[in-house]
Formats: structure tokens, C-alpha cells, sequence
């Protein structure tokens, strides 16, 4: 279901919208949200709720590990957009789930008359880092759907 009222996406945004991505705000058009589930400090894997106001989304970038890593990001509220260089754009809703292994370029964000939340999960590897790239163009960006 998409959302344009930010009041009606909060009641479907379970896990909450968290405060404003400043730390990767310059990875991101539009803006972002970050709310952490799990304390790194305690739990060995990296979970939050990420949330994308209409129109916004990430650069594209990479996930890199020597063993193990990637991403996995599980839709929650709201529509969105997941892509693979090279590949179609893949629509997200509540429900969708998307592995990224490690060394793939992608990018992920909200669909531009939607509000959009997906949980990520940092996949456990070694040496693990992540690569931001270029941002998705207007251009890439509008001719979607």
C-alpha cells in the first residue's frame, strides 16, 4: 500500500521511524531515517528499520566481505524499489525480501509517491566494508515503474 500522508504510513510503520540518517545523509536524495533494533556492542549482527520519505533513495554502493557479508532487507511499509546494476528494477511492498550478496552494486529507496521502511540485516562475514558509488540519476530514477 503506498503512502503519501506520513501520519498513515507512521500507524503501519511497526518498527518505528527512527530519527533522520545524518551519518549517510550524503549517500541518500531525499531523506532518510535510521532506527537501530539491535545494539552492535551486544548482538553480533546489525539490524534497523530503515525509512525513505517519497522520492528518496540510496547511491548505488556495494557490500564487500572476503567471506560471508551481503544484505538482506525485509519490506515493511509502504512501496519502494530495489536494483541490481544491470538488472531491472525490482517493486517492493510489505513482505518482499531481498538477499544482496556480498560484491553486487545495487541501490534501494521509496517509490516517489510513497513513504517506504525495510529492516536491514547486515549479513556476518569477514572484513566487511561497504563502497558508496554514484547516485542514481533523476533521470534512472523517473523513468521507473
Amino acid at each position: 500500500m503506498r503512502y503519501l500522508n506520513e501520519t498513515d504510513f507512521e500507524q503501519a510503520n511497526v518498527f518505528g521511524k527512527g530519527e533522520a540518517n545524518v551519518n549517510f545523509a550524503q549517500y541518500f536524495i531525499g531523506e532518510s531515517f535510521l532506527n537501530p533494533l539491535t545494539d552492535p556492542g551486544r548482538c553480533p549482527l546489525m539490524i534497523s528499520n530503515v525509512t525513505f520519505e517519497p522520492g528518496c533513495r540510496n547511491n548505488w554502493h556495494i557490500h564487500h566481505a572476503a567471506k560471508g557479508g551481503g544484505q538482506i532487507l525485509l519490506c515493511t511499509a509502504g512501496e519502494g524499489w530495489y536494483q541490481e546494476e544491470g538488472k531491472d528494477p525490482i517493486s517492493l511492498e510489505p513482505g518482499s525480501v531481498i538477499y544482496i550478496p556480498a560484491g553486487v552494486k545495487h541501490w534501494h529507496g521509496a517509490k516517489k509517491d510513497s513513504w517506504f521502511s525495510h529492516i536491514a540485516f547486515e549479513a556476518p562475514g569477514e572484513d566487511t566494508s561497504n563502497e558508496w558509488c554514484e547516485p542514481v540519476t533523476d533521470d534512472e530514477y523517473g523513468n521507473l515503474e
